[in-house]
């Protein structure tokens, strides 16, 4: 499912923002970056998303912004006084213009050094409050988007269920036009007179059971109804109705194939619109 989590804070002269967005997926593909003080706290906070997230592509940003004078930068001066003085001589002897010097040394190597301390676990520990509240939030815009798409789904399970309840004003026309047809087929045949009746009932019979589809109502009306039941679960259960909405096709494949009558044909394809909405949604489902 897709949803966006942001949360700040300030530490130790750090204003802290993270920022977590996720989109559809299979599979749980995280993605993170974090200022290389923290790298060593990655596994940690991959481990959490994974265990509160589930699965999806998510992308976990962790940016830290520096305060007041702070700063993690500072100047070698040993090795910038020997950077100056070896091109001051330098420039002495060429007569060259000695005005950008400083300038041009301060972006010389290693004038810059970078004094890295070791993690302070309190620190750490503020910060990864403000992981699991962008987390959360990130979970509650997901739960909001759930709820719209539990609408959307309950409508289009009974859409078809109601669907399945019109097939009945067609299933009476259906048998009597069975029978004319293969009264009329025979007439033309073996002609009225030659028609056994015995058989032709024999033949009736077992042409009504070739399209009877009351199993085929009964699975799909049982389908239907959990699929609503698995809806509720307070669990992670996309998969299962993924899995739910295929057995659902295949009866309304059944009960196309065994139709046999252009109006309960009709049913049929609107009952696959139906289907293909649902399935386009369990897509973001968890």
């Amino acid at each position: 499912m897709t949803g966006f989590g942001k949360a700040t804070g300030e530490i130790n002269q750090k204003k802290i923002t993270v920022e977590i967005k996720s989109l559809n997926s299979k599979q749980a593909d995280i993605t993170v970056r974090m200022p290389s003080f923290y790298k060593e706290k990655e596994l940690e906070v991959r481990s959490y998303i994974n265990q509160q997230l589930n699965r999806g592509k998510i992308e976990f940003n962790l940016y830290a912004e520096l305060l007041g004078d702070q700063s993690s930068y500072q100047i070698n001066p040993e090795v910038y006084k020997k950077y100056y003085r070896d091109l001051e001589s330098i420039a002495n002897d060429l007569g060259s213009d000695k005005s950008q010097l400083m300038a041009t040394v301060a972006k010389l190597p290693d004038v810059l050094k970078t004094e890295r301390e070791e993690l302070d676990e309190n620190e750490w520990n503020h910060i990864n409050s403000i992981v699991k509240e962008a987390v959360a939030a990130l979970d509650e815009f997901r739960t909001d988007e759930g709820k719209s798409l539990g609408e959307e789904l309950s409508l289009r399970i009974n859409n078809i269920l109601n669907l399945l309840n019109g097939v009945e004003d067609f299933e009476g026309d259906r048998l009597a036009t069975i029978k004319e047809r293969i009264n009329g087929h025979l007439k033309e045949t073996v002609g009225e007179e030659n028609i056994n009746r015995d058989r032709f009932e024999q033949e009736l019979i077992y042409y009504i059971e070739k399209y009877d589809i009351t199993e085929e109502k009964t699975r799909l009306t049982t389908h239907c109804h959990y699929f609503m039941e698995t809806m509720s679960s307070q669990e992670s259960e996309g998969k299962k109705l993924g899995f739910i909405a295929q057995e659902i096709g295949r009866e309304i494949n059944t009960l196309g194939a065994k139709a046999n009558n252009a109006d309960l044909q009709k049913i049929v394809v609107q009952m696959k619109d139906e289907l293909e909405k649902i399935k386009e949604q369990t897509l973001n489902i968890l």
